[in-house]
C-alpha cells in the first residue's frame, strides 16, 4: 500500500515572461545563501532551466537548474501557494553540486532531487516524498515515469525534453528508478535516484 500519483500534473507553460523574472530573482536569492561543502566559489549563475510545475497538497512546485560560470550547477524549487486575495506565497529551495552530466558520460538521465513531505504508511512505515526533476540525455523520449519496486507511481510527459516528477521514496526499503520512454512505449533510459555501492 503506497500512494500512486499522489501530486496534480502539470497545470501551467514552462514559467516565462514577468513571472520568470520574478520566479528568477527568488530563485537566485536562495542561491546567494549557498555555502559550497569545499569552500570554492560558486561564480555567476547562468540561464535558468524551469521544469514543469507540480502540485502537491495545495502547493505548487517549479524546479529550477542553472549552470555557473565555474562550472557547478545550482538546483532547486520554487515553491508557491494563493490565498483567497490571489496573493502568492513564493519560497524557495537551492543548492549546489559538482557533479554534472558533461562529467558523466555514463548517466542516461540528468536527475535532481529534493525530498518535500512524507507519508505514513502501515507499520509505521514511512516513505519520503520526493520531487524529481531532469532531462534525458539522448534519445527520443516522451514520458517519464517513476517506479518503486516495480510499480509505476508518477508519471510526466516532457515539455521541451524536460520533467518532473513526484512520489514516494525509500519506503520499506524500496528506492525510486526513473524511467524514460518513446512515444512507442520502448524505454530510451534509466536511472536510479542512488548511486551503486561499487560506485561510491
Amino acid at each position: 500500500m503506497v500512494p500512486r500519483f499522489a501530486a496534480e500534473p502539470p497545470h501551467e507553460h514552462l514559467p516565462s515572461g514577468r513571472w520568470a523574472l520574478k520566479l528568477q530573482q527568488v530563485f537566485i536569492e536562495a542561491c546567494a545563501a549557498i555555502e559550497p561543502d569545499d569552500g570554492a566559489e560558486m561564480g555567476q549563475i547562468g540561464e535558468i532551466a524551469w521544469f514543469p510545475d507540480r502540485t502537491w497538497h495545495g502547493r505548487s512546485y517549479i524546479p529550477a537548474v542553472a549552470s555557473t560560470s565555474n562550472g557547478l550547477e545550482v538546483f532547486g524549487y520554487i515553491a508557491h501557494t494563493q490565498n483567497a486575495e490571489g496573493d502568492q506565497d513564493l519560497t524557495a529551495v537551492a543548492d549546489v553540486t559538482a557533479q554534472t552530466a558533461a562529467d558523466n558520460p555514463d548517466w542516461t538521465i540528468d536527475l535532481c532531487e529534493e525530498v518535500v513531505g512524507s507519508w505514513r504508511g502501515e507499520t509505521d512505515s514511512v516513505a519520503a516524498m520526493t520531487l524529481v526533476w531532469g532531462r534525458p540525455l539522448g534519445g527520443e523520449a516522451k514520458i517519464a515515469v517513476a517506479e518503486l519496486a516495480g510499480l509505476c507511481v508518477d508519471q510526466c510527459e516532457l515539455v521541451d525534453d524536460r520533467f518532473t516528477l513526484l512520489a514516494p521514496d525509500d519506503y520499506r526499503s524500496d528506492t525510486l528508478e526513473i524511467a524514460c520512454f518513446d512515444g512507442g512505449g520502448r524505454e530510451v533510459a534509466r536511472e536510479s535516484l542512488y548511486e551503486d555501492d561499487d560506485s561510491e
